[in-house]
């Protein structure tokens, strides 16, 4: 499966995009029809404490699932999207189950 990390107006470091990965990996191991999967990582201009946006597209057959969470850090926000995401695949499961 294809994982696409873009961040926009600044660079990820490498710790970063390997525990969003390592993540998302996890969560896709457990449904094997995720075809891939794109994450957009930004920075809010405010001066909110909560200015890191997390953006996450699962590619599966179908319709696309999508969730987007806005938190103090990258990681949290990677944690509260995959959540969204675990919850969404399972009600996709259940109805593409005969």
């Amino acid at each position: 499966m294809k994982i696409s990390i873009n961040s926009v107006h600044f660079k990820a470091d490498q710790k970063l995009e390997e525990f969003i990965t390592e993540k998302v990996n996890k969560l896709v191991s457990t449904y094997d029809e995720v075809i891939g999967s794109e994450i957009t990582l930004r920075l809010d201009n405010s001066s909110n404490m909560e200015n890191k946006i997390m953006e996450i597209r699962l590619k599966v057959p179908g319709n696309d699932l999508f969730a987007k969470k806005q938190c103090k850090s990258f990681e949290e926000a990677t944690d509260v999207a995959l959540k969204a995401l675990r919850k969404q695949l399972g009600k996709h499961k259940e109805k593409i189950k005969p």
